[in-house]
């Protein structure tokens, strides 16, 4: 037996080999062991602490020595960390580099993303059809997903609520040409329903479940651990949506292999640097845009546009392009906030449009003389 199996033994035997731990993480550590730190993973952060799995149970730690002015930086659920094996009270010293991380801005007037959950495989977007669906949001949702890194996956929640299996489809059918790429499951918690399937998917590592309140994310997490964690409130009737039913953000072991991060309802969904995830979820609009005759092409009213061509014949949804339009617009101006550079190129462009449209406008007052 070589080193290198010696090592993916030893990392498939340990303790938190359920949590997700291997031997690319194992070697990652290699130097906090020498200081005789332990590994764990966060499982809950709150106020400064954070509770950390470790091959010794659930230790609770402080993050004074990680926490830096950077919101980025933080300790985050989902972490590797390395953290004192005893003391009172314990500090964690370090957490290993992120494989990946999912991304919001912020609400506030400051331009800062917060970090919602790292080292993710899969982005689980719970949708509930018991409400319109919002396909504008699900895209929000599916650009940071594909912007972290993570495979996303949308999961339409509280099926046995639609009348029938035609709607079922039309609904279906909706979300997968708004999401192309994008495993689209139907889920019936209730009745246990295309739970085998989601199932086989979340086993695979770390997912993240992700949603707003009443998207049915806590009913899925019991169903999916098979036992009643989270609590469950009641959505409205009017809107569907409920109260924070979860308030942090908490990692939970599946008995069936795989690692669960269930997520407080998200009210805000604010791009952050996220221009590479927008581009995957319209990834029609991409490749139509290669074919522009202007390689700058805005697709607004430019000659030889494909973009505005396929909207022409109905190939590409009007609706698309306008939400397109409307992220794109949106992550340049939250990118912007920290690029001093790229806020003069969005001035210089607004500048552009403004004397083209003054020459539009002067071209027609002379052609009403």
């Amino acid at each position: 037996m070589n080193l290198t199996s010696l090592s993916a033994s030893s990392a498939s035997s340990h303790p938190l080999a359920p949590y997700g731990w291997d031997e690319d993480w194992e070697a990652e550590f290699a130097n906090f062991a020498e200081q005789s730190l332990l590994p764990g993973r966060v499982v809950r952060v709150d106020r400064g602490q954070c509770d950390i799995v470790t091959a010794d149970g659930v230790v609770r730690a402080d993050t004074a020595f990680v926490t830096p002015h950077d919101p980025m930086r933080v300790v985050c659920t989902g972490d590797w960390v390395a953290v004192e094996p005893a003391g009172n009270p314990r500090y964690v010293r370090a957490y290993l580099p992120r494989r990946t991380a999912f991304v919001r801005s912020t609400s506030s007037k400051r331009s800062e993303g917060q970090i919602l959950a790292a080292n993710v495989d899969h982005a689980i977007v719970a949708v509930s059809l018991a409400v319109e669906l919002d396909l504008g949001r699900i895209e929000r949702f599916l650009a940071l997903a594909w912007e972290s890194g993570a495979q996303p996956v949308v999961v339409l929640t509280k099926a046995d609520l639609v009348p029938d299996a035609v709607t079922l489809a039309y609904l279906v059918q909706d979300v997968e040409t708004t999401a192309p790429g994008v495993p689209v499951l139907t889920v019936s918690a209730t009745h246990g329903e295309g739970l085998d399937t989601l199932g086989a998917i979340v086993g695979g590592g770390t997912s993240v479940l992700l949603g707003q309140s009443g998207a049915g994310k806590s009913t899925l997490a019991n169903a999916l651990l098979g036992e009643v964690v989270m609590v469950v409130q009641a959505a409205r009737d009017v809107d569907g949506k409920g109260r924070h039913t979860t308030t942090t953000r908490n990692l939970l072991a599946l008995p069936g292999g795989g690692v669960l991060i269930d997520t407080p309802g998200l009210r805000g969904v604010g791009l952050w640097d996220a221009e590479a995830g927008v581009g995957q979820v319209f990834s029609e609009i991409e490749e139509l845009a290669q074919r522009c005759r202007f390689h700058d092409c805005a697709h607004e009213s430019e000659p030889g546009c494909a973009v505005l061509a396929a909207i022409d014949t109905g190939a590409l949804p009007l609706r698309r392009l306008e939400s397109y339009r409307k992220l794109m617009r949106e992550n340049q101006w939250i990118v912007a906030k920290t690029d001093a550079r790229m806020r003069a190129e969005i001035r210089k462009d607004w500048k552009r449009k403004g004397a083209e449209g003054r020459a539009a406008m002067e071209a027609k007052r002379r052609g009403w003389r």
